[in-house]
């Protein structure tokens, strides 16, 4: 496994970054594109949603999200918040992370937003929030540490 970012992932960042439209950055990332991320803001922090998809759901009873998919779509999301809000060019790596279900994930909507708690030279460690309807309301909350390798 390389630890260089893909060229192509590097030129979209910085024109990205010149813009200020990120939206190419989520279109580049395999998985985000496969889940249908999309950035729904960037007024200070970026947000992003992952839409309703009848192909998202584990639990047809309910209907209620994959649990794989709300936490596939969170890890996601970190890491593409590091990519739009990291001063350097680093391609984020996961170390760990924990995710606490709080509710189902209905078919509806998913919205996700990131705070970087702390970023040093090499780790950051990133507080996930999920929701659908009220932010008051999470449906899961993650905590992750990504390993920020430098070119």
């Amino acid at each position: 496994m390389s630890n260089e970012m893909p060229d192509e992932l590097r030129t979209v960042l910085l024109k990205c970054r010149q813009s200020g439209n990120f939206d190419a950055v989520v279109e580049a990332v395999p998985y985000a594109k496969l889940l249908g991320i999309q950035l729904h803001s960037m007024d200070l922090q970026p947000t992003f949603i992952v839409p309703a998809n009848k192909d998202n759901i584990g639990n047809p009873m309910l209907p209620a999200i994959h649990g794989g998919v709300i936490a596939g779509s969170m890890e996601t999301a970190g890491a593409l918040h590091l990519l739009m809000t990291m001063e350097s060019i680093a391609l984020p790596k996961i170390i760990d992370f924990s995710i606490d279900y709080l509710r189902a994930g209905r078919l509806q909507d998913t919205y996700i937003s990131c705070q970087v708690w702390r970023q040093g030279s090499r780790v950051a460690n990133v507080a996930i929030n999920a929701w659908q309807s009220d932010p008051a309301e999470p449906i899961a909350t993650a905590r992750a540490h990504f390993l920020l390798v430098q070119d």
